[in-house]
């Protein structure tokens, strides 16, 4: 007899998991997080497992907490005799430590990869990887989902007639081309120079801009500094408009007052990290129906390939 399915929800994540599971035809498993005084906790799952396919959706954005709650929840499902463990990690916290760039430092996302199977998974689906390269720090299966499934029909939806993609920085350069092939427009290029994180020292656009109808993409939106300055450079060299997309809306520090003072035109991210404030140039996408449907063909044994546009 085949194993079941249930979906259960890390603390960060209730809502998408809600949604993921509504658009797949099931409803949330039940658990409970209990607190210690010292801030210690203790994620208990008050329904069998034995034998079941869970799934357990958590992002892991700061705090690590939420990190450590999902440990807990694999960890959990291994000892009560799960069939298999998936955990569904929309945002992958720590990617941006996907290598040793300088003396002395950790590789964050290889440390978690195995935290993540000393915990007890047996396979990982995930969306917009910082670099492609963290799919090889896993020894188990890697579902690595791209959120142009759900960004492009939306941009060809707009109907923009002089559309060029852009990429804010050279690092994002292959993924803006992606976009730039699949769209039949054109691509430019943003060159930045920094002296520490987060601080821009300069920055110059590679690629004709005047009267066009500008798109930047990128993967990760952090305190905005990066896209909002683009965003200024491209409107001062003639560009028409400038929007943006992005999967992962971290939005940290002045990023929200940045967005609502830029140029942008609309900035439009996805689900995978809730949002901490409104804004009116924020659009929010859902992923929910992009995992459910994965997540029913991983389950059924069912190649998963038709979901990827590139």
């Amino acid at each position: 007899m085949a194993a079941g399915i249930k979906f259960f929800a890390g603390s960060a994540s209730q809502e998408l998991a809600g949604n993921i599971s509504e658009a797949y035809g099931k409803e949330l498993g039940n658990l409970e997080l209990a607190k210690f005084s010292d801030g210690e906790f203790q994620p208990r799952i008050t329904e069998t497992v034995r034998g079941q396919n869970v799934f357990l959706v958590q992002s892991t954005f700061p705090p690590t907490d939420n990190l450590f709650e999902l440990l807990l929840l694999v960890d959990a499902c291994k000892r009560a005799s799960a069939a298999q463990i998936v955990v569904v990690i929309p945002y992958f916290g720590f990617a941006r430590q996907d290598r040793k760039d300088n003396p002395r430092v950790a590789i964050g996302a290889k440390l978690i990869a195995n935290l993540l199977e000393a915990s007890g998974i047996t396979r990982i689906m995930t969306m917009d990887l910082h670099s492609d390269q963290i799919q090889g720090f896993f020894d188990v299966p890697v579902d690595h989902l791209f959120a142009s499934a759900i960004f492009i029909p939306y941009l060809e939806g707009l109907k923009v007639q002089n559309l060029t993609m852009a990429s804010p920085d050279t690092g994002g350069t292959r993924r803006a081309n992606a976009y730039a092939k699949h769209l039949d427009s054109e691509l430019v290029i943003c060159y930045k120079q920094r002296k520490k994180a987060n601080v821009i020292e300069s920055m110059s656009v590679i690629g004709e801009v005047e009267g066009r109808d500008i798109v930047l993409v990128d993967d990760i939106i952090d305190t905005a500094g990066t896209l909002t300055k683009a965003a200024e450079m491209m409107m001062d060299q003639g560009a028409s408009s400038v929007r943006a997309i992005c999967t992962h809306a971290v939005l940290s520090g002045p990023a929200y007052e940045r967005i609502e003072n830029s140029v942008l035109a609309e900035l439009v991210v996805t689900d995978t990290i809730p949002q901490k404030q409104e804004c009116d140039k924020i659009t929010v996408l859902s992923t929910a129906d992009l995992f459910a449907a994965v997540i029913n063909k991983v389950h059924n044994f069912e190649s998963i390939s038709s979901h990827f546009i590139f």
